[in-house]
């Protein structure tokens, strides 16, 4: 029953960073900006809220705090993510770039730039931001008696505040873009710009709140990713954030499909990470390298959901195409 709570916690926190990403994705694309950025997004609000908790570490705020440390640093890599979103933002709907493009250059520039930021701060040759042990929300952090039940595992084991921030953000999602005028004006800006426009939405406004919100969910994504992994940040999410936009088309652009999307993909990932320490899959003792053959499994699964879901996805209609006002 133990392995079948690891199996479970581990899931969920590893699903918690895909369906922040994806749902960032989804805000983006509904207001009309494809951003194809969020890897770099993730890499940029992790090597904030890393620092930030470095920060924490040395100076004994976190261990005497170690959620309310935990808060803060999410709220860094938040803002970081929003900063570095600016840049796509301003250089698709300002100056009406490529997307794929821009997108494409800030995936390549965050790594770039997380390493010599990272010598910078530690030293050259220290490329990996360790994250403390505090960080984990344990039965002793709430007053309870430690157990080693299946709900102690399935609760306690491997989850971080990263998991109940993305309950209430998911759930912020659906009422937002579902229940609101904001999510109503940000659905039409990505459907019909020039149509929102003759009605009084500004489409401008709309498509910077929507990449703003996608990189504010990206950075908390990229953080809760390396808090997942566990090994300590070395300026790579291991293309999480590839894998979060096959969630988000997956999922059709629509929060509880992406929920679930990313259930599945995550459980993937868990059996690939996991692979040693699962009893019940085949060991495959004939091949020399059976890990790297379960490192490939969340990518072959996200090729083959994508080749037999993709002529069901439907895009936001204007999606990729810069604004142009005198356009009708």
């Amino acid at each position: 029953m133990n392995v079948l709570a690891n199996i479970i916690s581990l899931t969920i926190i590893f699903a918690v960073p895909l369906l922040l990403v994806a749902l960032g994705g989804m805000y983006s694309e509904h207001s009309g900006i494809i951003n194809l950025a969020l890897e770099g997004i993730m890499v940029i609000g992790a090597l904030c809220g890393c620092f930030m908790l470095r920060m924490f570490d040395q100076n004994g705020f976190g261990p005497a705090y170690p959620q309310l440390a935990m808060f803060l640093a999410i709220l860094v890599a938040a803002a970081a993510g929003v900063g570095f979103s600016l840049l796509l933002a301003f250089a698709a709907i300002n100056l009406k770039a490529d997307q794929t493009i821009g997108g494409t250059a800030l995936n390549i520039f965050a790594p770039a730039f997380a390493v010599v930021v990272t010598w910078a701060v530690q030293g050259q040759g220290q490329t990996t931001i360790q994250i403390p042990s505090w960080i984990r929300i344990t039965q002793e952090s709430l007053g309870m008696e430690p157990s080693n039940g299946f709900f102690a595992t399935l609760f306690f084991k491997y989850q971080y505040l990263t998991t109940p921030i993305c309950i209430v953000l998911f759930i912020i999602a659906w009422l937002l873009m579902y229940k609101t005028k904001f999510g109503l004006r940000l659905r039409a800006c990505g459907e019909h710009p020039q149509a929102a426009d003759s009605v009084g939405i500004n489409v401008y406004k709309m498509r910077y709140a929507g990449v703003m919100i996608s990189g504010f969910l990206a950075g908390i994504g990229g953080m809760a990713y390396v808090i997942a992994v566990g090994s300590g940040f070395s300026s790579s999410v291991g293309g999480y954030g590839f894998l979060a936009l096959a969630v988000m088309i997956f999922g059709n652009w629509k929060p509880f499909t992406i929920l679930g999307a990313s259930i599945i993909f995550a459980l993937f990932k868990v059996v690939a990470a996991y692979n040693s320490s699962i009893p019940f899959l085949p060991k495959l003792e004939g091949l020399k390298d059976k890990s790297s053959l379960y490192q490939m499994l969340p990518y072959i699964v996200t090729m083959i959901v994508l080749v037999f879901t993709s002529k069901k996805s439907r895009a936001p209609k204007a999606e990729g195409i810069p604004y142009d006002k005198g356009t009708r």
